[in-house]
């Protein structure tokens, strides 16, 4: 509305677009709108994007699950995937998402991916130490000093 305003006062969309940081395409489209709408047509018409297939009880039910855990569905490890949470909603509520669809619900809902930890229950510190210290150097070997030198066979480098 406040662009509004600045049309109305005679400024120019460069101006109004300098003024507000958007781009003069953007300003050109606010003061067509406004010329052929007045200012109701420069209203907000709301957010974008096409609406929650889920209503707010089956968001819910849905947090619910995914707090169950994926054993309660029949999947042995205790890893929730995209793919897996798609099959979970499509089976509860009848509706089918896209993977991207699930992550973008999952986010507005608050949830975040989480990465395993990939260590076993078995691991020996002490012992991977131990390896590291000994075993790799050998492993590894000596490297050769930094010195100068060609890459060519037949001329010697320079000291």
């Amino acid at each position: 509305m406040q662009a509004a305003d600045r049309f109305a006062d005679g400024a120019s969309d460069a101006q109004v677009a300098r003024e507000f940081r958007v781009s003069r395409m953007s300003a050109n489209r606010w003061r067509r709108a406004l010329e052929n709408g007045g200012r109701e047509a420069l209203a907000s018409k709301g957010a974008g994007g096409a609406a929650c297939k889920l209503d707010d009880a089956q968001l819910t039910r849905l947090e619910q699950t995914l707090q169950e855990g994926p054993i309660a569905y029949g999947w042995d490890d205790q890893c929730w995937t995209l793919a897996r949470i798609t099959e979970v909603i499509g089976r509860l509520f009848h509706v089918s998402y896209t993977v991207g669809g699930v992550c973008y619900l999952l986010h507005r809902l608050g949830w975040s991916w989480q990465a395993p930890s990939r260590r076993a229950a078995e691991r020996d510190e002490r012992a991977i130490a131990a390896w590291r210290d000994e075993q790799w150097p050998i492993i590894k070997g000596w490297r050769r000093s930094r010195v100068r030198g060609c890459a060519s066979k037949t001329r010697p480098g320079r000291p």
